[in-house]
C-alpha cells in the first residue's frame, strides 16, 4: 500500500529564513511567525528538509527510524543544547525521493539527522513533533542549476500530502553582522531586488543572483544559505500565490524573509 497516495489539492511549500538558533528558544517576531505559518498549513503526512547545515558530496537524504538533533552551533546558552526535537524519520519517504530524484544518484544516509535549520523552525511550526521528517542535503559540488531543477523534480512530491521545506537566508553575510538592528543599504537593496524577481517569476534572475552586482556579492558571500531557496523556488507552479512572512533583516546582514507558496 502507497504510504503517500495522491491528493488534491497539493500541499503548499515554504522558504524559511532560520537566522540564529535562539529562534528555537526565545518567543521573537520570527519564532511567532514561524508558528503562525504552521498553524495555516494542511496537515502534512511528512516533511523533506532542505536545510543550508547539511553539505555533502552528491545528494544525501537521512533514512533511519529516529533521527537525532543535531546541535550544530556553539556559544550559546545551555537550554539550547538541551532541545530535543524528536520527530520520527521515514525511510519510505526516504526511498521515494531518491526515486523521484532518479537518475540523480541519492544516497539514504543513517548518520546525519536534523540540524538546527530544519527542527529549529519546525519546533515551532510543529511542537509536537509528530509528524515525521526527512531531510535532504545540498551537493556543495553543484551550482545553482543544479539545485533548481531538484527541486522542479520533487514537484510531484506537493500531490502526495509532503511539506517541502526550505531553510536557510536570502542575504546571509555573517561576516558583517553587527548589533544594530538597522540593515546595510547594500542588503536592504538586495532583499527587495529579490522581493521584485520572485513576484515577477524572473527565475533566471533568482538563480543567477551573481548577475545583480555588489549588493549580491555581499548578500551572498557563500550560497549556502540561499540554495535550500532555489529548491522551492523550483516548485512553484504558474498559478501558486506567493505570500512573504517574516520580512526584517536582522543584525545588519541577515534576511529573515520567508515565504510560502500556494
Amino acid at each position: 500500500m502507497d504510504p503517500f497516495p495522491y491528493i488534491e489539492p497539493r500541499m503548499p511549500s515554504l522558504f524559511v529564513g532560520h537566522g540564529s538558533p535562539m529562534n528555537a528558544l526565545e518567543d521573537s517576531e520570527f519564532s511567532r511567525a514561524w508558528t503562525q505559518a504552521g498553524k495555516a498549513l494542511p496537515r502534512p503526512r511528512a516533511i523533506l528538509s532542505i536545510s543550508a547545515h547539511w553539505e555533502t558530496e552528491g545528494v544525501h537524504v537521512t533514512a533511519m527510524r529516529r533521527p537525532r538533533t543535531i546541535h550544530d552551533f556553539y556559544g550559546f546558552p545551555d537550554a539550547l543544547y538541551e532541545m530535543e526535537y524528536r520527530a520520527p524519520g521515514s525511510p519510505e519517504l526516504a526511498e521515494l525521493v531518491s526515486r523521484t530524484l532518479y537518475p540523480v544518484p541519492v544516497t539514504l544516509d543513517d548518520r546525519w539527522g536534523l540540524d538546527h535549520g530544519t527542527w529549529a523552525v519546525l519546533r515551532r511550526m510543529f511542537p509536537e513533533a509528530d509528524i515525521p521528517v526527512v531531510q535532504l542535503s545540498l551537493d556543495a559540488t553543484k551550482g545553482q542549476e543544479f539545485h533548481y531543477e531538484l527541486g522542479g523534480r520533487l514537484f510531484a512530491l506537493r500531490h502526495k500530502g509532503i511539506l517541502i521545506l526550505g531553510s536557510g537566508n536570502m542575504v546571509h553575510n555573517l561576516g558583517m553582522m553587527r548589533r544594530q538592528e538597522q540593515p546595510y543599504e547594500w542588503a536592504q537593496a538586495f532583499d527587495e531586488k529579490l522581493e521584485q524577481l520572485i513576484l515577477s517569476g524572473d527565475h533566471r534572475g533568482l538563480i543567477h543572483y551573481e548577475e545583480l552586482g555588489r549588493s549580491a556579492a555581499l548578500s551572498i558571500p557563500t550560497n549556502d544559505h540561499y540554495l535550500p531557496f532555489l529548491y522551492v523556488l523550483g516548485l512553484q507552479a504558474p498559478e501558486d500565490a506567493v505570500t512573504f512572512f517574516a520580512n526584517r533583516i536582522t543584525l545588519g546582514s541577515v534576511s529573515m524573509r520567508s515565504l510560502r507558496l500556494g
